[in-house]
């Protein structure tokens, strides 16, 4: 399947399955010459089109298409601290993330509750990053500050931001994320078990999670 058909279909995937709603919520891609591929601004995911997609130039300068999504830089700023692991770039504002992010967390850097091993296996650490007005260049500097350490950061107050190799597997993580963050709430007040450090260190070693 060509890539803006793709990208299009999981944006109508998402936002079908409620992990986003009205004309919040960026998709984008990379392209082999370099190029991303990313949503327009002010658009519903479930109403994406492949000509409708805005195409940005490695020096962020629009290409072709509509004007992109105002988080461009948050995208770029990936691509370019982590350029070898990502290929994609998926930034939500589902529900339970965010809810999470509202509340008092034990450890920034290591944000979202070890309860399942896919949470580790698929995201890593997730960062919780200050709150900023979205679009803002500061969160593009808050990416870049964390020097590729992570691949998912949640934006306090805002939503989660996941990358991937591929589009498909960005996607998957923004879901696990989700996943693990409606378990943590809903299991919040029941101090639930977490995996041990024992335990996270079998699934870093075995799956290659980067961890600090």
């Amino acid at each position: 399947m060509d890539l803006r058909e793709q990208l299009c279909e999981f944006g109508l995937s998402l936002y079908q399955r409620g992990l986003t709603h009205g004309s919040t919520g960026n998709l984008s891609a990379r392209l082999p010459n370099g190029q991303l591929l990313v949503t327009p601004t002010g658009c519903s995911l479930g109403r994406l089109t492949p000509e409708g997609l805005a195409v940005i130039n490695p020096d962020g300068s629009l290409d072709g298409g509509p004007a992109p999504t105002k988080e461009v830089p948050l995208h770029r700023a990936f691509y370019q601290s982590r350029a070898a692991h990502t290929g994609a770039v998926v930034h939500l504002h589902s529900c339970y993330a965010t809810t999470l992010s509202l509340l008092p967390c034990d450890d920034e850097d290591d944000w979202l509750p070890a309860l399942t091993p896919y949470g580790i296996m698929q995201l890593g650490q997730v960062r919780l990053l200050p709150y900023r007005v979205p679009g803002s260049p500061s969160i593009a500097q808050d990416i870049h500050d964390l020097a590729g350490r992570h691949s998912a950061v949640m934006l306090a107050n805002h939503g989660p931001v996941v990358t991937g190799k591929t589009l498909e597997a960005a996607v998957y993580a923004a879901e696990e994320l989700e996943a693990t963050a409606k378990l943590a709430y809903l299991t919040r007040a029941l101090e639930p078990n977490r995996l041990s450090p024992a335990q996270i260190s079998e699934l870093v070693t075995q799956f290659n999670v980067p961890w600090n």
